[in-house]
């Protein structure tokens, strides 16, 4: 039973991470209808920025901070260079989605030509501690990431909920055309949206190099998969299915290559499976809403 528990404690610390990069890519979706293939690696890219500051001295925190930031300033810059550009991802959602797989290549290629291809030690944020519950210890990190997804997700709720610039945020997602016509600067918030996914990939970006032992140029690629997972799961276009489907998610990559033979020298296959059933199923996830057309 102890070690189910802590097999099961390992999965939700895991899944707070798939959640985080979901909800980048979801803040995305919502804005403009098409998946960032391309979040893993700007997320990967920011936490070099992270290493790089902490390696000058800053303290972590600090350095994650800064990361953060820094990945704000990076999301924007794609948005404006490469993605506004080719055109309202709205019309052109094919044109938008071949950007972002472009952007996959030359974001991993840019990371290795100026961190190399060596992969950097990562102090983790929580330290490597950890403390016994009920006779099962948990890492400090794994518990650090619960609370870390519960305040990103206590941000996003306050700020889409609460303040202008969420509603304007969720006009543009719901119609952009018509939030254009209304004086909402459409394309200003476009770039905020990259912006904000690109800071929350930064601290799943920190959060995954504890879990590998290490940073490098592939860091987030199977997280990515895993996020996609948590979102097919949830919902494209919903928080709170981003975040529930990243527990999830997370719960069952942990157990089942434990406990079931034929998954425990193939990791990607829960999450595989998992998006087959619920594209067959309910193709708009557990939170999703279903598109109704008038005929």
């Amino acid at each position: 039973m102890k070690d189910f528990l802590q097999i099961l404690i390992v999965g939700i610390g895991d899944g707070s991470v798939y959640a985080m990069l979901g909800l980048g890519l979801v803040v995305i979706f919502r804005s403009t209808g098409v998946l960032n293939f391309a979040q893993g690696e700007i997320a990967m890219f920011s936490t070099f920025v992270v290493w790089t500051i902490h390696d000058l001295g800053v303290p972590m925190w600090l350095a994650v901070i800064g990361g953060m930031a820094g990945g704000f300033i990076i999301g924007a810059i794609i948005h404006e260079v490469a993605v506004r550009p080719v055109g309202d991802p709205h019309q052109k959602p094919l044109a938008v989605v071949i950007v972002t797989i472009g952007l996959f290549l030359g974001v991993n290629g840019a990371a290795q030509l100026i961190w190399g291809t060596v992969d950097r030690r990562f102090d983790p944020l929580f330290g490597s501690g950890s403390v016994n519950v009920a006779g099962v210890p948990i890492a400090w990190q794994k518990i650090g990431a619960m609370v870390v997804l519960g305040a990103i997700a206590f941000l996003f709720f306050v700020v889409f909920q609460k303040t202008k610039l969420g509603l304007a945020m969720r006009a543009v997602a719901s119609n952009s055309e018509s939030a254009g016509l209304v004086g909402i600067p459409v394309p200003r918030l476009l770039m905020l949206g990259w912006g904000f996914a690109a800071a929350v990939g930064t601290v799943a970006g920190v959060f995954t190099t504890s879990v590998l032992g290490g940073l490098g140029p592939n860091l987030m690629q199977l997280t990515l998969i895993f996020g996609f997972a948590a979102i097919t799961l949830g919902g494209f276009d919903s928080l709170v299915g981003a975040i529930v489907g990243g527990l999830i998610v997370g719960v069952l990559t942990s157990t089942l290559p434990r406990y079931v033979e034929q998954f425990e020298k193939m990791p990607l296959a829960p999450a595989f499976i998992l998006i087959l059933l619920v594209l067959l199923i309910r193709p708009q996830g557990l939170f999703g809403k279903k598109d109704v057309t008038r005929v």
